[in-house]
């Protein structure tokens, strides 16, 4: 890409056309704390091409990476075996460039992939329909919040305290400039009881979440229909796709709409993204939905062929009548998951749900046979919390200091009085038994 310089006066233009009076006013709602207040510290301001490089492979040193040390994090983003064959796939020259298409005609492969994961989506959570995906988990989450205030023009929102605080924080966000008013429950590893306490006639939606931010397991089959009975709608929330492989999916439990995160599937850790977030739900509300849905249809020989189904929602079209500003996340990420879902098929999907189970449950046995420690979650797939007899964030920079990412403090995600304790620990088809038994080694030193 070249490198256009604005002058000083280029720049003022630009200022004056925004309505703003210098750079900075640009980033007024960005936090102080999250703002740099001079040049990024360490960055060579003018080096060589072999220099910089040299630079970026130190600090590249001098990370961890997750495949060369015990790793138990999880809290929304798994590290799980991703085959050659898909990076094989996606890298192909006709995959790795292609973008949404908004001219559907022209590129029938691309379409037909979003269609085929569509498919695949709606099996897994065993819904009606499902989009050609969103953003990520987060924000499919939040869309769907809005979303069931437009279904059943109401304003009130309810968060489990078993939601994942980065999903309600998008949606909070979401939710606070359309308008809605939010009753986020205090956090609980289990408050189905409470949930349901907090409906009335105004509530839109009840959000909650299996497998929850700690890991716990619930069938919201009675909640669902005790929700839908005072005229609300049930959003279930998920991070870990692969889950679905052994336990009973959202839509069969009744829920009204189903958004998670697809990255266990196909797509690697990558810093944090991009990932690829899901989003389903019932038949009657497809229009409501959020981003594109792929269709299949005939041509005028009778041919089969992929269109964008009810794309007139979109902003690119009818702008003023949209139902969201998303299209769909980056679409190489569904492509993976699309590959990735093939290669399994439903066996090799349950044998890799087992695979996941039977590590966590080797895992929690090892590390609550430690003095002091605690096993929180009462059930649970992949992922379960333990509360330490000591400070969970200072014990997980203990371990890492010895080479073992031994999970993810629960105060990381959201700082509460009385949580500091808590560790959230994660165990995929890529733990070993050597991982698990250097784990509690190293966390019977640390606390």
């Amino acid at each position: 890409m070249r490198y256009l310089p604005h002058s000083t006066q280029d720049r003022e233009q630009m200022l004056a056309k925004v309505g703003v009076s210098s750079v900075e006013d640009l980033f007024v709602d960005v936090p102080e704390l999250a703002r740099l207040d001079g040049p990024i510290h360490g960055l060579p301001l003018a080096q060589g091409e072999l220099e910089v490089e040299r630079w970026m492979q130190e600090l590249s040193d001098a990370s961890i990476s997750a495949g060369s040390v015990p790793f138990f994090c999880g809290a929304g983003a798994y590290r799980h075996h991703v085959p050659a064959t898909v990076d094989h796939l996606i890298q192909r020259s006709e995959f790795l460039t292609t973008y949404t298409p908004y001219q559907p005609e022209m590129a029938q492969g691309t379409v037909q992939t979003l269609f085929e994961f569509q498919s695949q989506v709606a099996g897994l959570l065993a819904c009606d329909v499902a989009n050609a995906s969103m953003y990520d988990g987060s924000t499919a989450c939040a869309e769907a919040v809005v979303m069931a205030a437009r279904v059943t023009k109401r304003t009130k929102i309810v968060f489990s305290g078993g939601l994942h605080p980065h999903y309600r924080r998008a949606a909070r966000t979401l939710a606070k400039h359309s308008g809605l008013e939010i009753a986020g429950l205090p956090i609980a590893v289990n408050d189905e009881a409470a949930v349901l306490q907090s409906v009335d006639d105004t509530t839109a939606c009840v959000v909650v979440q299996c497998p929850n931010v700690f890991g716990t397991l619930t069938d919201f089959t009675e909640l669902a229909k005790a929700v839908q009975a005072k005229g609300a709608l049930l959003i279930a929330v998920f991070t870990e796709a692969v889950a679905f492989g052994l336990i009973k999916p959202p839509g069969e439990m009744g829920a009204d709409i189903v958004v998670g995160e697809g990255q266990s599937i196909g797509n690697s850790l990558n810093f944090g993204g991009p990932y690829v977030g899901l989003f389903a739900t019932k038949e009657k509300y497809m229009r409501q939905m959020p981003g594109r849905l792929a269709g299949e249809t005939v041509d005028a020989d009778g041919n089969r062929g992929f269109v964008l189904t009810l794309s007139t929602r979109e902003q690119h079209i009818r702008r003023d009548k949209a139902t969201s500003n998303i299209c769909t996340n980056s679409g190489l990420c569904a492509l993976a998951f699309t590959i990735h879902m093939t290669l399994l098929g439903d066996k090799g999907l349950k044998h890799l749900a087992q695979l996941n189970h039977e590590a966590a449950c080797e895992t929690a046995d090892a590390v609550s046979s430690i003095k002091g420690v605690e096993l929180v979650s009462p059930n649970f797939f992949n992922e379960f919390a333990v509360r330490l007899p000591s400070n969970a964030a200072q014990a997980v920079e203990a371990m890492a200091a010895q080479n073992v990412l031994g999970g993810v403090p629960y105060s990381r995600l959201r700082p509460e009085p009385g949580f500091d304790n808590m560790l959230l620990i994660a165990a995929t088809e890529t733990t070993t038994a050597k991982d698990i038994a250097t784990l509690t080694d190293t966390l019977k030193k640390v606390i």
